[in-house]
């Protein structure tokens, strides 16, 4: 019994890390400004109350950062996923010379740092135009080294007999992926989904080099201009306000879709 309490508790300290710091966020913005500057602060507020959430929507647009979040993440996360598939299934069922190389090049990809790339990516979208666009904040994240690497790994599980079948039959290589490797693949590439649906939504560097109208601003580059418009201490509360908006959304999504994330994950993990 007491083995069995000990395992737990390194679980719970890991929940502590990261629930502790959203449960302050969540509660620090519902507390007045009052209770936020104090020598003696306090988890729980003792007059709760929406007033920072008021002020922070008359300062910002957050319904239009909403908007732009959700277009820059829908489009920008649902082409990563049809290169992925595409470029995935092209490496393990098109027998094309060189193939392992170019996925070796891809895994090289991962290990090296997204800032890297920022001043050519800004060089060379905004030579193209793209300051301030949509297709400016998409463009240079439509790689899917990591979405590749994953459905990749899937593929080569797949039963070689239903697509030898399936080839035997006529099919080519587009009936061949959409009848029957992407239905199969479907908890798979529901995981790469979420993982950049996660990704574009959170994304806040790029966004924020590339774009400087307002207009054209995703919802974690908008918490800048809040605290642009309000510097002082007495802020936190509407700062608070603003970062609950841009992280609950999506923690609920991953929340609700966890247990595909984590069997998407697992599936082909251990075969070469």
């Amino acid at each position: 019994m007491r083995r069995a309490g000990a395992a737990y508790v390194p679980i719970v300290l890991a929940t502590l890390v990261v629930v502790f710091p959203l449960l302050w966020m969540l509660l620090t913005s519902i507390k007045p400004d009052s209770e936020i500057i104090t020598q003696a602060p306090a988890l729980l507020p003792a007059s709760p109350t929406l007033e920072h959430y008021r002020e922070a929507a008359e300062r910002v647009p957050f319904g239009r950062l909403f908007v732009n979040s959700a277009i820059v993440t829908a489009i920008g996360a649902g082409l990563k996923v049809l290169l992925a598939i595409a470029t995935a299934y092209a490496l393990v069922f098109v027998r094309v010379p060189g193939r392992n190389v170019v996925f070796v090049l891809l895994l090289v990809t991962l290990m090296v740092p997204p800032q890297v790339s920022l001043l050519p990516n800004y060089l060379l979208v905004n030579q193209w135009g793209g300051t301030d666009t949509y297709w400016g904040i998409i463009l240079p994240g439509l790689g899917t080294a990591f979405g590749t690497f994953l459905l990749r790994q899937h593929f080569r599980t797949l039963p070689a007999s239903i697509l030898e079948a399936a080839e035997i039959d006529g099919a080519g290589h587009w009936r061949r992926l959409v009848r029957i490797v992407v239905p199969i693949s479907a908890p798979t590439i529901a995981t790469v989904a979420l993982v950049n649906i996660v990704y574009e939504w959170n994304d806040y560097l790029w966004p924020l080099v590339i774009v400087s109208n307002p207009d054209r601003m995703t919802l974690p580059v908008g918490l800048t201009l809040l605290a642009n418009v309000d510097n002082r201490a007495a802020a936190y509360g509407q700062l608070m306000a603003g970062s609950v908006a841009v992280v609950v959304p999506v923690l609920l999504v991953f929340v609700a879709l966890q247990r595909h994330i984590i069997a998407g994950l697992t599936q082909g993990a251990v075969k070469d």
